[in-house]
C-alpha cells in the first residue's frame, strides 16, 4: 500500500483527490491514524482508559473505612470524604431499573456486584429506607441475598463484622510454606490468584477486623434461604470439610506453624511489591496488600504503605465524566496494538509516522523484562524476555503482551536497530519456551495446576487456574511466524495441532480474554494462517463459514458477555466496531476479501466513523474473569478497526 502516510502528515494530504470506495477507505485509514497519533503520550506510548463495573468503587469505599476508622461515637469523617461521595454517585448512577447492579453493559443484575454496591452505600451513610436502597435490597434478596455473593465479597464484609467469619472460607498462609513447584502449591494457581491470596492469607491469619460507622448494617439484604449445599460426594464438599478442619485447628491453637506461615506470606508479598507499581499491578491484589500491610504494623506514615497507597490512588480517574477507578493500566497492550495498527496500515517512510512509531518502539523495548519472575519456577533455565501489561510489573510478564509487543516491533523501527534485534530475539525465545505441554499457551505460566483446585471454597472468582486458550495461542503463533519460523518450528507445529484440537464442531474457538467466540476465532485463525495453514483447510473453511453465519443485519457483528454463561453458546448483541473488526480480521485470515459479508462489514465500519477518525462504542468487549469480571477497553474501537481496514487496503494494493 502507498500514499497512506502522506495523509497523516500536516504538510500534505493526497487522498482527497481519490474518488469512489478506495477514496473512502483511504480517508478512513488516514483519519484513524491522525487521531491515534494525536493520542500518543510524551513518553511515546499509548494508554486508554480501562473501565470495569462498580465493584471497584465499592471496594474503594471499604478501603477508606479500613484506613480511616470511625471515632468512639461511630462518627466517620475520613480525609477522603469528597472522593467517597464521588464514588457513591458513580455507584448510584449505575443502578439498574430492577434495583441491582450488573457487571457488563446491558447485563442482568449480579448478586455479588449488588451486595458490594449496597454495602458500600450503607457504610457511606445511605438511608436503607430511601426508595433506591429499598429497591436494591429487594432485588438482592430475590437473587439469594448476601449468602449468594461470591466468597471474596463476603470475605471483605466479614472484616467489618457484616458477615460472620465462620461463613467465609479460610485462606491459610501455610500454602506459602509449600515448595514452589508443588503440583498443588501456590504456583499451580494463576498469577493473579497468587497475588490476591498472599495478603488475604495474612488478613485471615491475623483475624483482621475494623469497626463500621454508627447505624451501618446489611441485615436487610440477607435472604431467608441459604444457597444449596454441594453434592454429597464431590471435590467441593471435600474442600468445604477441609475448610472446617482448618477453622477448628485455628480455634484450638494447634496450628503451630502459623507464625512461620505468616512470615512466609509476608516475605512473598514484600518481595513482589518491588519492581512493580503495586502488588501484581492489579486492583484487587493492590487493595489486599494495603490492608495486609496495616495488619503487619505499617502505619499510614510508613514510606512503603504510602507508596502502595499512591500506586492505588493512581488508578483513580476524576474528570467531567465523574469519579471512577481502573482495575489497572494498559500501556504496553495499548502501545503494542496501536503501533501495529498504524505500522501495518500506512507507509512508514513518512517522517511523521516513522518518528512516532520509532518512539513507541523505543518505549516498548525499555519495558522488556530483565529479571526472572514467577514464570521461572517452571522455566528455571530460561532467560527473561517477556513484556507485561502495565507500566511496571516485572514479576508478571505475559505471553499475550509479549506476542503483541513482538508483532508491533515487526512493523516499526526503533532508534537502535541492533538493540531492537536483540530484544526481539530474547522475546521470541522466551515466548516459544512458555508453551505448555498440551501445545497451547496460557497467559502467565506454563502447565496450569489440576482442575480440582477450582473447587476450593475461595476459587469462585472463576480464575483459579491459568489454562491455555485459543486466542493467546493464535497470537503467539502469529508472532513466532512473523519473521519466519526459524528454530521454533516444533513449537509452531504443536500450536497448530492445539488449535485444530480445540476448535468447536460449529467452527469457532471460544475466547478467554475478549468477548468471546468472535475474539477467539479471530486470533486462532490469524495464528493458523501465519503458520501457513492453507485457506482451503477444513478448519479454516469452517471457521470462516461460522463467522459469516453470525453477522448482524446491519452488516456488523456483536456478541454479548452472556455467551460465557454455562450452555449459552453464541449470544448475539448490538454490532460494535471492535467485534466487527475481529470478524473481518478473521475472514481476511480465512482468505475471504470479496464476500458480501466482508463488503457489508467494511461498510459498517466506514459509515460509522466519526469526523475525528474515531468509532463510538459503549459495549463491554473485554474479558477479565468469565462470568465474574469484564472490561471495556476505551481504545479497542480505535485500533482494531484500523487493523481491519489496513489489512483490506493492503490486499487491494497487492491485486
Amino acid at each position: 500500500m502507498t500514499g497512506g502516510a502522506s495523509a497523516v502528515s500536516q504538510a500534505t494530504h493526497t487522498s482527497g483527490s481519490r474518488t469512489g470506495p478506495d477514496a473512502s477507505l483511504q480517508t478512513a485509514i488516514d483519519s484513524a491514524i491522525r487521531y491515534l497519533l494525536s493520542r500518543q503520550t510524551s513518553q511515546g506510548c499509548w494508554v486508554g482508559e480501562l473501565e470495569a463495573d462498580t465493584t471497584l468503587e465499592s471496594d474503594y469505599i471499604l478501603l477508606q473505612l479500613w484506613l480511616h476508622q470511625p471515632d468512639a461515637n461511630g462518627r466517620w469523617d475520613p480525609p477522603s470524604a469528597s472522593r467517597i461521595s464521588a464514588a457513591c454517585r458513580r455507584i448510584r448512577d449505575a443502578q439498574l431499573e430492577d434495583g441491582g447492579w450488573n457487571i457488563y453493559r446491558g447485563g442482568p443484575s449480579n448478586v455479588s456486584a449488588s451486595v458490594k454496591a449496597y454495602s458500600a452505600l450503607r457504610l457511606a451513610g445511605a438511608d436503607p429506607q430511601e426508595r433506591a436502597m429499598k429497591r436494591a435490597a429487594l432485588r438482592i434478596r430475590e437473587l439469594g441475598g448476601v449468602q449468594a455473593a461470591n466468597s471474596y465479597t463476603k470475605l471483605y464484609l466479614s472484616y467489618f463484622g457484616l458477615v460472620p467469619r465462620h461463613q467465609v472460607p479460610s485462606i491459610p498462609p501455610e500454602i506459602f510454606l509449600l515448595p514452589a513447584n508443588l503440583r498443588f502449591g501456590v504456583h499451580s494457581m494463576s498469577a493473579w490468584s497468587r497475588a490476591m491470596l498472599a495478603p488475604l492469607s495474612i488478613l485471615d491469619a491475623t483475624k483482621a477486623h475494623r469497626r463500621v460507622p454508627a447505624g451501618a448494617g446489611i441485615d436487610e439484604i440477607r435472604a431467608d434461604r441459604e444457597p444449596p449445599a454441594p453434592e454429597l460426594v464431590s471435590w467441593k464438599r471435600f474442600f468445604l470439610l477441609a475448610d472446617r478442619g482448618v477453622k477448628l485447628l485455628e480455634s484450638t491453637g494447634v496450628a503451630r506453624n502459623r507464625r512461620r506461615a505468616i512470615a512466609a506470606a509476608r516475605a512473598w508479598m514484600l518481595g513482589h511489591l518491588e519492581r512493580s507499581e503495586g502488588l501484581g499491578a492489579i486492583f484487587p491484589a493492590m487493595l489486599n496488600s494495603i490492608m495486609a500491610l496495616t495488619e503487619l504494623g505499617y502505619g499510614l506514615d510508613h514510606p512503603l504503605l504510602r507508596r502502595e497507597v499512591r500506586h492505588f490512588e493512581d488508578l483513580v480517574i476524576e474528570d467531567e465524566s465523574g469519579f471512577r477507578l481502573q482495575p489497572c493500566h494498559s500501556p504496553v497492550w495499548d502501545t503494542g496494538l496501536t503501533a501495529f495498527a498504524i505500522g501495518q496500515a500506512t507507509d512508514t517512510h513518512d517522517e511523521v509516522v516513522r518518528w512516532a512509531l520509532g518512539r513507541a518502539a523505543d518505549w516498548l523495548i525499555e519495558r522488556q523484562t530483565r529479571h526472572a519472575g514467577d514464570w521461572s519456577v517452571r522455566r528455571r533455565s530460561l532467560d527473561p524476555g517477556g513484556w507485561f501489561f502495565e507500566y511496571s510489573n516485572e514479576h508478571y510478564p505475559d505471553t499475550d503482551d509479549t506476542a503483541k509487543a513482538l508483532l508491533a516491533l515487526g512493523v516499526v523501527q526503533a532508534s537502535d536497530p541492533g538493540r531492537q534485534g536483540r530484544a526481539e530475539e530474547r522475546g521470541l525465545q522466551w515466548l516459544a519456551s512458555m508453551q505448555s505441554a498440551d501445545g497451547g499457551w496460557a497467559a502467565f505460566d506454563v502447565d496450569s495446576g489440576p482442575s480440582i483446585l477450582t473447587e476450593v471454597p475461595f476459587a469462585d472468582h472463576n480464575a483459579m487456574l491459568d489454562p491455555t486458550c485459543a486466542d493467546i495461542t493464535g497470537r503467539v503463533l502469529e508472532a513466532l511466524c512473523q519473521r519466519g519460523v526459524g528454530g521454533h518450528r516444533d513449537a509452531v507445529e504443536r500450536g497448530v495441532a492445539y488449535l485444530r484440537r480445540t476448535q468447536d464442531t460449529e467452527g469457532y474457538w471460544p475466547g478467554r480474554w475478549g468477548v468471546n467466540h468472535l475474539y477467539g476465532t479471530c486470533f486462532a485463525l490469524r495464528g493458523l494462517r501465519a503458520a501457513a495453514v492453507a485457506e482451503r483447510d477444513s478448519a479454516v473453511l469452517r471457521a470462516g463459514e461460522w463467522v459469516r453465519s453470525v453477522q448482524n443485519f446491519d452488516g456488523g457483528w456483536g456478541e454479548s458477555a452472556a455467551s460465557y454463561e454455562e450452555g449459552a453458546g453464541y449470544v448475539s448483541a448490538e454490532s460494535t466496531p471492535s467485534q466487527t473488526a475481529w470478524a473481518l480480521m478473521a475472514l481476511f485470515a480465512s482468505g475471504d476479501y470479496t464476500s458480501g459479508s466482508v463488503a457489508e462489514g467494511l461498510d459498517f465500519l466506514l459509515s460509522r466513523q466519526t469526523p475525528e477518525g474515531t468509532w463510538e462504542e459503549r459495549a463491554t468487549t473485554g474479558t477479565g474473569f468469565p462470568r465474574v469480571f469484564y472490561l471495556r477497553y476505551h481504545m479497542y474501537p480505535q485500533y482494531f478497526p484500523l487493523i481491519a481496514l489496513g489489512a483490506y487496503a493492503r490486499r487491494k494494493a497487492w491485486q
